[in-house]
């Protein structure tokens, strides 16, 4: 080979390194560019919020959110109501009407009342017949924003029935409804040997504590964790979820009794029967033999079980607003014994004979007057003997003798008026009761003492 030769071969070799390096910088360039890209594209992805609801993108409610500076999250309740399966409404359930700072969501099984400033939030199950409300207690009060009510996502998970799950590091949301959980669930208790989860509304609410009352062999429950880890063997003939303590009523052999997740026995399978008396009171009328009493969480008696009769009828009082049978005025628990009724506090302390011959004045004669059981401001409540009435306090005294005719109420304009018919004089109870406020409380220390 010549030199020119060689030379040209250098020059050629050359030209192809320079090439390569060439191409292999601009392969080197394209990558890192593919990289910064995909980068700020998964970094634009996370900085964006995504909302999930069963699982699928639902960029409606995350643009109904109110995102609070101290980190509470805020819905509005109507309109979010149509994406978690509930319609709403103005007004409170049990007396529609149209008061903006008032509203209530409804499904097929269960109805929950709103009320701007309040932080309880009353709900009815109506797939049970005792039209009894609970309340659940939220930290942050219902609030208005531009003429419409919102609620924490706090009230959100107690009232709609939801799992509500907010990743801040990760920008998610994530939403689970209670139909989506259980059909979910229910799927996953035949491995653990069980026929399916127990249909009961109430039931199904357990799922939110990670356990899931079950069906084995179409005649026993049990309940499980959703691990399918066993709580309480599969052995009882009924169990239902007390969703307020957390607790199981269980049936066996026709008689019920209070067992805890912990496997802890609080009220011994012996009744015939018991009712859990409200939200915040821990305590329950229980049946045996036809005889009614009232017992604690625990099971210690706190009114014999002697009583033919605990709690009213109060379907009879729908425009009285009454969401509990059993404790009336806030504390006074009504029992009947041989046609006399008398009166309990809360502490299972009678503080009224059984005397009566009713509680409530049912209207007859007066067209406007309506059905009056307690005046609710108050913590009042009427009382009937020999065809005579008078008014309760929350102590259980009397306000005045049993000398009145008619007590009751009215509704005008939307508001409502309470009266007292005595000695064919027509008193407004409310302002009565402000004038003679300092003589009655002093009377109602005089009687017990």
């Amino acid at each position: 080979m010549n030199l020119i030769e060689e030379s040209f071969q250098n020059k050629e070799e050359k030209k192809r390194r320079k090439t390569t390096k060439i191409i292999l910088g601009a392969i080197i360039f394209v990558v890192i560019v593919i990289i910064a890209i995909v980068c700020y594209l998964m970094y634009i992805q996370s900085t964006v919020m995504r909302l999930t609801l069963d699982g699928q993108t639902n960029e409606k409610i995350k643009d109904l959110l109110v995102f609070e500076e101290d980190g509470t999250i805020y819905a509005p309740i109507k309109e979010i109501a149509p994406y978690l399966g509930y319609e709403s409404f103005n007004g409170e359930y049990s007396e529609k009407s149209e008061q903006p700072n008032k509203c209530y969501i409804q499904k097929e099984n269960e109805i929950a009342n709103f009320e701007l400033s309040k932080n309880k939030i009353y709900k009815l199950d109506l797939t049970q017949k005792n039209n009894d409300y609970e309340y659940v207690e939220i930290k942050n009060p219902v609030k208005a924003i531009e003429g419409r009510l919102y609620i924490s996502t706090e009230g959100l998970e107690k009232a709609f029935n939801i799992s509500f799950n907010y990743e801040k590091d990760k920008n998610r949301i994530t939403i689970y409804t209670l139909p989506y959980l259980y059909n979910f669930y229910n799927s996953k208790v035949l491995d653990y040997g069980y026929t399916e989860i127990d249909s009961d509304f109430v039931n199904q609410k357990a799922i939110f504590k990670n356990q899931l009352i079950v069906l084995k062999d179409k005649n026993k429950y049990g309940v499980i964790g959703v691990d399918g880890s066993t709580i309480l063997e599969a052995k009882y003939d009924k169990i239902t979820y007390l969703y307020n303590t957390g607790d199981f009523l269980v049936e066996d052999n026709n008689k019920v009794g209070i067992i805890s997740a912990n496997k802890e026995t609080k009220v011994q399978i012996m009744y015939d029967s018991i009712e859990a008396m409200g939200s915040d009171t821990d305590l329950y009328v229980v049946e045996m033999d036809n005889k009614y009493g009232v017992i604690d969480v625990r099971g210690n008696i706190k009114i014999y079980i002697e009583n033919d009769e605990i709690g009213l009828d109060i379907s009879k009082f729908s425009q009285n607003n009454i969401k509990n049978k059993y404790i009336l005025a806030n504390n006074l628990i009504p029992v009947k014994k041989d046609k006399y009724w008398g009166l309990y506090d809360k502490s299972g302390n009678q503080v009224a004979e059984y005397k009566y011959d009713s509680f409530g004045y049912i209207a007859s004669n007066n067209k406007d007057a309506i059905n009056l059981l307690v005046i609710p401001n108050y913590d009042v409540l009427v009382a009937c003997k020999d065809k005579k009435y008078t008014l309760i306090n929350s102590n259980g005294s009397e306000l005045f003798a049993t000398i009145a005719d008619d007590i009751y109420m009215t509704i005008s304009g939307g508001q409502k008026h309470y009266y007292i018919i005595a000695n064919d004089q027509r008193i407004d109870a409310e302002e009565w009761m402000d004038a003679n406020a300092n003589a009655m409380k002093a009377s109602s220390n005089n009687q017990n003492r």
